[in-house]
């Protein structure tokens, strides 16, 4: 009796350790669940990240010129010159009108008010990162910065300043830019010129740059972006926007035509279509520069609306429809787009806080020239 009952004993205890066996593996199963997924979502987004790596960077600190250096000395002072209306013949009109650095560069409309009401032929772009384009105006006929800040201040739709000479004698009669410029070009004897000036002004806009959590994303951050942000990263990359929108400045680096499968005022429904911007065409009349324009920058895309050279669209969701029918050849499920704008957004950066803090201009003279609304 005591035998058998010894036996039994020992099979209900191998049972009831069987069960607590498989009850124990089964647990470690389940809250090594978790793990395994969070390691593959992990390598999921380490291979997008290597993907992304391939056809963007990060933002850097800087965009200096070696012809034109930057300087603490000249950024001052072209920061002055960028909000100074005086540079303009009204004396109404600064660089900050069309690309208000408050939003983000731009000034929001179609095509920018100028002198005496004028409306200009394209949309103002964002100057925040724009030192990093492979030429600056949409048609690409400045090659840099300093290039293109002496065009708006001559040009009569826009400053409508006279001249060259009209501008320096202006700035030469302000008593503190004469000290500014002499800072700023220590080495020319006579500092205050229209080159100078022009320098001065990109030397600021070369700071303006905006960080934003895409550049902490591919700095390794897998955290930066959100799942849908990724998923529309990887879409955008999926999908072919990265042919002509890649870089540091998620574009800027090259000249495209604007519409390669469709013409795009056939899918845009413009008014008048005898007046249809020819870009680049109008500066090279090489007929392969047809509706050539030069690539935008997508960072702070969501702030710089409305969208394209003419302002024509309002709306990131339908801007982003209307390029991946006309540029790729695809229609874009609902969901699509949505992932992408969600991407998109991500590209919208910081502000640098230097760059909100409006700068006292200094006071005129007596000799200063009036200001002219003719």
């Amino acid at each position: 009796m005591n035998t058998k009952g010894g036996e039994q004993a020992v099979k209900e205890l191998n049972k009831r350790s069987l069960k607590i066996g498989v009850a124990f593996l089964f647990f470690l199963v389940l809250i090594s669940l978790p793990k395994l997924s969070g390691t593959q979502e992990s390598d999921k987004d380490k291979a997008l990240l290597e993907r992304a790596k391939t056809f963007f960077s990060p933002l850097p600190n800087i965009v200096d010129n070696p012809e034109n250096r930057v300087t603490p000395e000249k950024v001052k002072l072209g920061k002055m010159l960028y909000f100074d209306p005086r540079l303009s013949k009204s004396g109404f009109i600064s660089c900050n009108s069309c690309h208000n650095l408050a939003s983000y560069g731009v000034d929001n409309l179609p095509t920018s008010i100028g002198h005496r009401w004028q409306l200009g032929p394209r949309n103002a772009p964002s100057v925040f990162n724009s030192a990093l384009h492979i030429a600056q105006f949409w048609d690409g006929r400045a090659k840099d910065l300093e290039e293109q800040a002496k065009g708006p201040i001559l040009n009569p739709k826009e400053m409508a300043s006279p001249s060259e000479d009209f501008v320096v004698e202006r700035i030469k009669s302000i008593p503190e830019y004469v000290e500014l410029f002499k800072k700023a070009f220590p080495e020319d004897k006579d500092p205050i010129n229209y080159n100078n000036i022009a320098k001065a002004i990109a030397a600021f806009e070369r700071t303006l740059l905006t960080p934003s959590r895409f550049d902490k994303f591919l700095q390794g951050d897998l955290n930066a972006l959100t799942d849908e942000e990724k998923e529309g990263l990887k879409l955008f990359i999926e999908v072919g926007c990265i042919t002509c929108h890649r870089g540091v400045a998620v574009g800027g680096e090259m000249f495209q035509k604007f519409g390669i499968v469709k013409p795009y005022f056939e899918v845009i429904k413009y008014k008048d279509k005898k007046n249809i911007d020819k870009g680049r065409y109008e500066i090279t009349k090489n007929e392969g520069d047809k509706y050539v324009f030069k690539v935008p920058s997508l960072r702070n895309v969501s702030r710089t609306y409305p969208y394209f050279h003419d302002g024509s669209v309002w709306s990131l969701e339908e801007a982003v429809r209307i390029m991946a029918e006309i540029q790729l050849g695809r229609k874009l499920q609902d969901e699509e787009v949505k992932k992408i704008v969600a991407f998109l957004k991500s590209l919208e950066g910081e502000i640098p806080q230097s760059a909100l803090e409006l700068p006292v201009l200094p006071p005129s003279t007596e000799k200063t020239s009036k200001p002219d609304v003719k």
